[in-house]
């Protein structure tokens, strides 16, 4: 292994986490970075598991002796990843996985260069709406649970548009990225990122076997970048018509 650095960036509610939570359980040698956060626990949220829950006094701490990989700050929290995930990986002789926003996403080009970069697209803006829309009554029914039905919950609607806003905005980045996921299917969009990941080993190794190697080989390429602008421009098409008859009406 030469301690691959597999970059997935996605808005929230594309099935980044389902994906994700597949391709580890079906690669291995691939280490998982769990990334630092001050934000509060939601739900049954665990520090260690989903994230690593700071105050924010320690993440600046971090911060001053540089032992963020990367980090920024979204919707006033901080989130980050550690040095030494990579390095322990490393060690181990393997790859990483990074689960972190555009932002993140280019401080670790700037620092790693040869990180290989995957975006994950919903098929649509209405589906993506969907899909945050289901999430949502899902994490308030979890809430209720735990707080009793009287509970005061959060703004859902408010909390649904802005992430809307928010994942149009970070979809017209996508040009950064080497791969292009539409998650659609989730059974193919596993097999597909299995075989970016499968595919960027074989290229990086001088071993193989090679009627194996070309058939995984030609599944990645087709998700590179150049290959999925078609389908691409088709996607970003909705989210500007979204866009444009919120101003209009």
């Amino acid at each position: 292994m030469s301690g691959i650095i597999f970059i997935i960036s996605a808005p929230s509610g594309s099935g980044k986490s389902t994906l994700t939570n597949e391709l580890r359980r079906i690669v291995p040698n691939l280490e998982f970075s769990i990334s630092y956060t001050t934000r509060p626990p939601r739900g049954s949220e665990q520090s260690g598991r989903e994230y690593f829950f700071i105050s924010r006094e320690e993440f600046q701490r971090m911060i001053e002796e540089d032992e963020f990989l990367e980090y920024a700050e979204v919707f006033g929290n901080y989130y980050g990843t550690a040095r030494r995930f990579l390095r322990e990986a490393a060690a181990r002789g393997h790859d990483l996985l990074l689960d972190i926003d555009v932002q993140g996403a280019a401080q670790v080009k700037q620092k790693a260069s040869d990180a290989v970069s995957i975006f994950i697209l919903p098929p649509s803006r209405e589906e993506l709406e969907r899909r945050l829309r289901r999430r949502s009554e899902a994490d308030d029914e979890e809430q209720r649970k735990l707080l009793g039905n009287g509970a005061r919950l959060f703004n859902t609607e408010e909390i649904i548009q802005r992430r809307l806003q928010t994942a149009a905005q970070e979809i017209e980045n996508f040009s950064r990225y080497d791969y292009i996921l539409v998650n659609d299917r989730l059974e193919q969009s596993i097999d597909t990122l299995r075989s970016i990941v499968e595919a960027e080993r074989i290229r990086r190794s001088t071993t193989g076997n090679k009627a194996r190697d070309e058939d995984v080989l030609a599944a990645a390429d087709r998700a590179l970048r150049v290959q999925m602008m078609p389908q691409v421009q088709t996607i970003l098409a909705t989210f500007a018509l979204s866009r444009s008859s919120t101003v209009t009406e």
